[in-house]
Order: C-alpha cells, then structure tokens, then sequence
C-alpha cells in the first residue's frame, strides 16, 4: 500500500506467485518463492497458476473496496434514522468474522488502485458473459460516486444551503494520509462542487505539490474554466495561515 510500501514488503501478510503451468513457469515460481523465503516465513508464501494469482489481486482490492462502500451506504441510513454509523461500524467490527478494518465511514475512496482492478474485474465478467457479476462490481463504484456527491452536498447544506462567496478549507487532498497521490482522489469531486457552486477554496496538503492540486482542479474533465479555478483557489504550506 502506498505510504507503507516498505513496511508492506517486510512484514507481508502473505506473498502470492503465479506462474504458468509449463515446466519453466514452475521453475521460475519456485526461484522467486526462494527469494521471499529470506525474510517471509515460508507458510506465508502461496503458489498457483497465473489465472489464479491475478484474480486474488482483483478480488482483494474488489472486496476491500465493498467494505468501504458498504459502511458509506450505511452511513446514509444512519443519518435518515439518528443512528450514529461509527457505533454501528464499531458493533459490526466487533464480529470476528468481519473485523474492523476498513469500516470507517468517509468521503469515499480513491487512489490508482481500487477503481482500477474493479473496472478491471468488470471488463472481465462482461467478456466471459456474466452480466450480472459485472454489475454486483459495479455498483460499488457507483456508491462510492454517489457518497462523493453527498459528502459534496451536505457541506452546502450546512452552510445554509449556499457556498457562493464563502472560503473553504480543504484540509488533505491527496486520496490518504502519508502519499503525495492524488489519483482518483475524492478531494477532487468534492472541490469540483464547490467551484461550481462559487465558492473559494484553500487548500493544505504538506505531501502535495501545489503544481499537482492545480493540474487536477484545471483538467479539462473537472472545469470548463481554469482561469476561473485559479482565481477561486488558494494553496497554502501551513494549515494555520
């Protein structure tokens, strides 16, 4: 995972190899495993076919991605019933066949990854004729543009229902904590919605170059207007000026 890549590396939950099923494929699995065994317990190491290997990647980033728009729809629920989504994420996390990992309610997910290996997975079910499995995928990403878009509203629903004229402040806006990746993060869709409404941002990210945050808010897919952008955002190196 971005931000914790080395750490990741050295402490791996399991480390997966696929290879094809041909006599070098297996010699090559069984060199690269070899390599691993210097540091990862060898248990930890899982073997397969090529197939196999790629779509335990898809499926991990695809399930870790459900969780996540799982708890978000239900964050929805809570605030139409009074309920407090944390303590139903804490109730729900406590089961250990769940756990609590990735249960956090949020403005939605982001970065390179997610979206990718979803899509991906979808391009995959859509070719092998599995209509339906394509669109159980899919609707993940669609509930987390559809929390983006909510998160987006209710701050202009808190601020009596217009943001014209009005300074607000972006506190992040790489897509998590620790990477300077602004990939697909919510902070754009959120700062698009406001510009459109006529607010004025300022923006603080120590990991992200102010070149980058203005690149994505100015992209030809977020405004029509970019002049207009630049005039309307401020970027700032410290969260208290």
């Amino acid at each position: 995972a971005e931000g914790t890549a080395i750490n990741d590396l050295l402490n791996a939950d399991r480390v997966l190899i696929g290879g094809e099923e041909t006599p070098e494929g297996h010699q090559a699995v069984e060199k690269l495993s070899w390599i691993y065994e210097h540091w990862i317990p060898k248990q930890n190491i899982l073997t397969t076919n090529t197939w196999s290997s790629e779509l335990s990647k898809l499926a991990a980033n695809a399930f870790l991605a459900q969780r996540i728009s799982s708890i978000n729809s239900l964050s929805a629920v809570c605030e139409a019933t009074g309920a407090d989504v944390s303590e139903v994420a804490r109730a729900v996390g406590l089961d250990s066949r769940i756990g609590s990992k990735f249960l956090q309610a949020s403005v939605g997910f982001g970065g390179s990854c997610f979206q990718k290996d979803i899509l991906n997975l979808i391009y995959i079910c859509e070719n092998l004729n599995l209509p339906e499995v394509a669109a159980y995928w899919q609707q993940v990403i669609d509930m987390n543009e559809y929390q983006k878009r909510r998160f987006s509203q209710k701050i202009i629903e808190s601020l009596f229902n217009t943001v014209s004229d009005k300074r607000i402040a972006i506190l992040g806006f790489a897509f998590k904590k620790n990477t300077g990746d602004t990939r697909e993060t919510a902070a754009i869709t959120v700062c698009q919605t406001l510009l459109e409404e006529g607010a004025a941002l300022d923006i603080y990210d120590p990991k992200v170059e102010p070149e980058q945050i203005i690149d994505d808010l100015t992209h030809p897919s977020v405004t029509e207007s970019p002049e207009k952008v630049k005039k309307a955002v401020q970027i700032h190196s410290d969260p208290y000026s």
